[in-house]
């Protein structure tokens, strides 16, 4: 019993780590170790509290706790992102931190039925006594600008809603060899994330054209193929243009690369938004950052909605006003322009995909092909790829 009030008062005491208390997990497992409770029904209703929160997430409690270590964003951690110098005192108090989990981690509930001195079924979980956390940690550090901390840590795809940055927790998983199509295009999309990453010249990008062309699949593949090189992707909608500088300064101080995403992109008139917008493409002052970059998708190349009235309208100075409306795509170093395939190209995605999708023994498939276009406004990328998977069900 002394031992464990000892753990537990070790883990009172974590500084760095102080966040790790407040998982439902770790809290349960402190108070299951509770040296002042007595009562034997309290305590095997503890150990089965914590063996299912456990369980609800793994049944190793040694790489639980690892997980939560690897993904914490802590004072040093942060330190380490921004290269900032780590004083003796931090360093010897995260070695010491690291050594108190790996010793918590470790009990095994055997050590823990000790206590209880009941016979009685239960649950055991799992421990890893191989696992050095120093070591791991400090490899993980040597890897901070590939693999990132904090949620970053562990996803790859996040939206900003309510002001907050959240993770997607089931991204769209496509990739850019499943794609088909359009190579010469998403080259030009993927040389500039790739100079992104390697901190060379690169451009904010609009990739425009026709609906079903594949722009926005262009994006998710390129994040989900650089997502081991630190590349992450934000999608940040319409309505929250002017938070963009807000959620520039939070990403500002963090080692990973972003792209913020803007897809289907366009302006009814002019307004607040374009004039935010075009502040961010031109890189003013408060907003100019190394580590993000802007891609949007949009179906028109002039993204405010032109109209003949427009052009006709009573502003003395007409082309200065017509120029402004469309000078907002001028901003955007890359733009990619995707158009409808004609249809040697239709069909050639058409017969790419059949392979990819390992259909065979369809008879008059180009006349399949041409008709279920037809039947759905016309050819383009997104009508190949579901007229194949309709073979799939046929």
């Amino acid at each position: 019993m002394a031992f464990l009030e000892e753990i537990r008062f070790k883990a009172r005491s974590l500084s760095i780590f102080r966040k790790l208390l407040d998982d439902q997990v770790v809290h349960a497992f402190i108070e299951m170790i509770d040296a002042n409770e007595s009562d034997t029904a309290s305590k095997i209703d503890k150990y089965s509290r914590f063996t299912y929160l456990l369980f609800q997430s793994s049944e190793n409690f040694t790489e639980y706790v690892w997980q939560l270590i690897a993904f914490d964003e802590n004072t040093y951690i942060r330190k380490c992102s921004n290269k900032q110098i780590i004083s003796p005192m931090l360093k010897q108090t995260l070695e010491h931190e690291l050594k108190t989990l790996q010793t918590i981690s470790q009990l095994t509930s055997q050590d823990i039925k000790n206590e209880i001195k009941y016979d009685i079924f239960l649950p055991e979980w799992e421990t890893n006594a191989e696992y050095d956390f120093n070591k791991m940690y400090k490899e993980r550090i040597n890897n901070l600008f590939s693999l990132g901390y904090g949620i970053y840590a562990n996803y790859t795809m996040f939206t900003y809603s309510k002001e907050k940055i959240v993770p997607v927790k089931y991204p769209d998983s496509v990739s850019l060899s499943n794609l088909t199509g359009y190579e010469r295009e998403r080259k030009k999309i993927t040389d500039n994330t790739i100079a992104f990453i390697e901190n060379k010249p690169a451009a904010n990008t609009l990739l425009y054209g026709d609906a079903g062309t594949g722009k926005s699949s262009t994006v998710k593949a390129v994040v989900n193929e650089f997502s081991n090189r630190g590349l992450r992707m934000i999608e940040v909608r319409k309505a929250d243009l002017l938070k963009i500088p807000d959620i520039i300064e939070q990403l500002a101080d963090n080692p990973l690369k972003f792209i913020l995403f803007i897809d289907d992109l366009s302006f009814l008139n002019h307004n607040e938004e374009i004039g935010a917008l075009k502040a961010i493409l031109e890189g003013s002052v408060s907003v100019r950052t190394s580590n993000v970059i802007i891609y949007t998708t949009s179906n028109r190349r002039h993204l405010i909605n032109e109209k003949f009235e427009d052009r006709e309208g009573s502003d003395i100075h007409r082309n200065e006003t017509i120029q402004e409306q469309t000078s907002l795509s001028d901003r955007f170093g890359l733009s990619v322009l995707f158009t409808k395939p004609d249809k040697d190209k239709y069909l050639q995605i058409i017969h790419s995909l059949i392979k990819q999708y390992k259909i065979s023994n369809v008879e008059n498939i180009d006349l399949l092909a041409e008709r279920y276009a037809m039947e759905r406004g016309g050819r383009s990328g997104r009508t190949a790829r579901q007229f194949v998977e309709s073979l799939l069900s046929t």
